[in-house]
């Protein structure tokens, strides 16, 4: 849409009382500095929701607005209209086809502004183009129900069968070598660029965090792990393998003939003028080398405090260490628990021209604005704690530290904190209590640490149930073994399309806040135990893990058995 369009519709979005002002000149600010549409700025600030600026700009224009939920994105089947537009431009523009009446075509768009869209459109079908409206994500999904579920990808993957039945294996199969131009053309052939091209493009379409591609004595394993668990995807033929390996490793700009040692790498996508960080590892295994893809979608998270999970109380204690002029502020969890994603919506939150905010981590995972992002080398020397002696002359007011990881990167973190400065990190504990302990251990002594830190936060991530398909039930005595629940009914999975089956769809986090009290510093000074600061801060109320998993459980965000499964051992 052009952006006159989109101011207009800013003011309309005020006009009807859905923005304020002072949200509407932060987003056009926003819009001056980096381009890109205003509606789409006020989605990515949280500001509002995609479905209220198509409600709006439908209101503007006088156009139909329709949603999956009404079966309104239903395509007509007697009609050819998979013929008319075929499934990958419906797929890459995100547009489907409705109905047609003689020569008019009615065609659902997220952007009914989009004059070259339509005028595409009108090229391709030789029709008169007649647009509603839907969001993108609605549309998405009625065109995987309309043209089959990952037709395209399953195609690609039957036909990786066909094209080598019966033909003997090669030479790189029986373990010989292959000449490097050798490896660089099959890599490059139409059919390997086009499988990868669709197995990221699923695995972003899934809401995938990582894809797994693994080598075994007569098969592939491709696999993509959505909301924390993995899950089996048909897979190319073997003889594909090499040459699969090979593509990524050019998108990744690694070696392509060490097939020996270890490698790390980045790729960078664009998907419907989305940029999509992903991060490569490689590992020589037995049968071959597995290549793993780490997703990192910035589009697809909202860096907002308010949407991370925190309750009233805990997101009021969470901002009051924040905005402290100096101090130590925590993330703990495992890996996979969103500490990462914790701290940029902090930093996020906390961010502004007046402050000097530097980061050193391993890997970088999002780019942001107006922050000075440092990626950790070892090889070179450039570690944790060489990089925090080097910010300490750049006079910084904010320190992120990816992880404390030894002594000498908690001793800097610390004296930083002491010395004026804010500074935000992670460690790998249990629970909020253990990390005091976790940070005496290694060697940091009481008098230090208690002063310093201002707030320690707990956190795991939990599967929601999918909306359309959870079912309530009245809960057991088996069923709850020693969880108390107040409410009469909660929900458990049953799964459906929308979910894939599973029962759970997008993840939430379970949050433990520990602020650092007088009464906890004192039991820090005395190198009290870790239950014995546990058993005090519950008493001033900090709610434990498994105490906020059971509220989740009682509002029917998740299931008791998920709480349960996560929880185990950290309470």
């Amino acid at each position: 849409m052009a952006k006159d369009n989109y101011l207009r519709l800013g003011d309309f979005l005020l006009k009807e009382g859905i923005i304020t002002a002072s949200q509407l000149e932060k987003a056009v600010t926003i819009q001056r500095q980096e381009g890109g549409r205003l509606g789409e700025i006020l989605i990515k600030l949280g500001i509002v929701k995609e479905e209220q600026v198509l409600a709006a700009l439908c209101k503007q224009l006088n156009m139909p607005y329709f949603s999956l939920g009404t079966g309104m994105l239903k395509p007509a089947t007697d009609q050819g209209l998979e013929n008319l537009i075929p499934h990958e431009f419906a797929f890459k523009n995100v547009v489907l086809p409705l109905s047609r009446m003689l020569r008019s075509l009615t065609v659902v768009l997220s952007d009914p502004l989009d004059i070259l869209l339509i005028d595409s459109l009108r090229k391709l079908t030789g029709n008169e183009i007649n647009p509603v409206i839907a969001t993108r994500s609605d549309i998405l999904k009625a065109i995987e129900e309309f043209y089959g579920k990952s037709s395209m990808l399953k195609d690609a993957v039957e036909s990786s069968y066909d094209v080598e039945a019966g033909v003997t294996q090669r030479a790189e199969d029986l373990g010989q070598e292959l000449s490097l131009d050798k490896l660089i053309a099959r890599a490059e052939e139409a059919p390997v660029v086009k499988l990868v091209d669709l197995i990221i493009r699923q695995a972003i379409g899934e809401r995938a965090s990582d894809i797994h591609i693994e080598p075994f004595k007569d098969r592939i394993s491709l696999r993509y792990r959505i909301d924390g668990k993995l899950y089996e995807i048909p897979p190319p033929a073997k003889h594909l393998h090499l040459p699969l390996v090979s593509r990524i490793k050019i998108l990744a700009k690694l070696d392509i003939a060490e097939k020996r040692l270890p490698q790390d790498g980045a790729i960078l996508v664009r998907i419907e003028d989305r940029p999509i960080d992903i991060r490569v590892s490689l590992i020589p295994t037995i049968y071959g080398e597995k290549a793993v893809l780490r997703i990192l979608d910035r589009g697809g998270i909202t860096l907002n405090l308010n949407y991370l999970g925190f309750d009233g109380k805990q997101l009021e204690e969470m901002r009051k260490a924040i905005f402290s002029p100096y101090g130590l502020v925590l993330i703990t969890g495992p890996t996979g628990s969103g500490k990462s994603t914790s701290l940029y919506a902090i930093l996020n939150e906390i961010k502004s021209p007046s402050k000097n905010i530097v980061s050193v981590e391993d890997p970088v995972e999002y780019k942001m604005d107006e922050i000075n992002q440092v990626q950790v080398k070892p090889e070179i020397g450039l570690t944790f704690a060489a990089a925090l002696r080097s910010f300490l002359r750049q006079d910084p007011d904010i320190m992120l530290v990816g992880e404390i990881r030894d002594l000498e990167t908690a001793q800097i973190c610390i004296r930083s904190a002491l010395t004026g400065h804010l500074v935000l990190s992670t460690l790998h504990t249990n629970d909020a209590p253990t990390a005091v302990s976790r940070l005496m251990d290694i060697g940091i002594e009481p008098y230090m640490l208690a002063p310093s830190l201002l707030c320690i936060v707990a956190q795991r991530l939990v599967r929601k149930l999918c909306p359309d398909c959870k079912v309530a039930y009245e809960p057991t005595p088996i069923k709850l073994k020693t969880a108390v629940i107040k409410a009469e009914l909660i929900y458990g999975p049953k799964g459906c399309t929308k979910c894939n089956n599973a029962g759970y769809k997008g993840r939430t986090c379970l949050l433990e806040v520990l602020p650092i009290t007088m009464e906890i510093q004192d039991l820090i000074n005395q190198r009290a135990s870790f239950q014995k600061i546990r058993e005090v801060a519950r008493a001033s109320g900090m709610q434990t893990l498994y105490e906020s998993g059971i509220k989740l459980v009682e509002k029917g965000i998740t299931s008791l058995e998920e709480v349960l499964s996560i929880t185990l051992g950290a309470d």
